[in-house]
């Protein structure tokens, strides 16, 4: 099992990826792949990072766990792979996205069709035993992601920060907000959205808007 990340990836993570922790997360998680079943598949946990080069990176979503049902997880927050019922958290950010942009609900699960507009799909943990949730929590995934979201903050500009829910907000708390634009939200899950704080956030309107005026290309949402 080989677990490596996209070149320009490598060239910012190389000193974190050399840290005792991260070695220690690795063997986890080979171990965890070669012993039980997990998710997404071992050439997908960085996937995130392969459909989004560092360089291109423009908005940032940070989700918590991979999914941990079969056929689900492809490596990017919120994602399923084509043919995947939509869970409903994903639903409920399709239906924001069709109330705040007015266009068609959107037909495909999968969104690798965003991360190569430059949108970051980031799960603070990467990888999950299969009907497990939270099953690879604390085991280092957490201080790689946010050392992911501090090089992000400290090396580039007018990076969109997307953070829904409090687990989001916490792990977005050290983004320089003076460089960067920072959008907060309740979580798009039914337990959230339907309390009233997800729905009507126009967040995608408002992202856009930004870029337009940074002269930076809007996403195809």
């Amino acid at each position: 099992m080989q677990l490596s990340i996209h070149p320009t990836w490598h060239n910012v993570l190389s000193s974190e990826m050399e840290k005792p922790y991260f070695k220690d997360l690795v063997s986890f998680v080979k171990a965890e792949y070669a012993t039980k079943r997990c998710y997404p598949n071992a050439d997908k946990i960085f996937a995130a990072f392969d459909h989004c080069p560092f360089n291109d990176v423009k908005i940032v979503i940070i989700g918590q766990d991979p999914y941990h049902g079969f056929g689900q997880a492809n490596g990017l927050c919120f994602s399923v792979n084509d043919g995947v019922a939509l869970p409903p958290s994903l639903q409920n950010i399709f239906k924001e996205i069709e109330q705040d942009l007015r266009t068609p609900f959107p037909l495909s699960g999968n969104l690798e069709r965003w991360a190569a507009q430059g949108v970051l799909l980031l799960n603070a943990t990467l990888t999950v035993r299969e009907s497990e949730a939270g099953s690879h929590q604390k085991k280092g995934w957490e201080t790689f992601t946010d050392a992911v979201i501090q090089k992000i903050s400290d090396d580039k500009e007018n990076v969109v920060f997307l953070l829904w829910g409090g687990f989001a907000k916490k792990k977005g708390a050290k983004i320089d907000r003076k460089k960067h634009y920072v959008l907060e939200t309740g979580h798009p899950s039914p337990l959230s959205a339907n309390r009233g704080l997800w729905f009507g956030n126009k967040h995608f309107s408002k992202t856009n808007t930004f870029l337009k005026n940074k002269n930076t290309s809007e996403i195809v949402w």
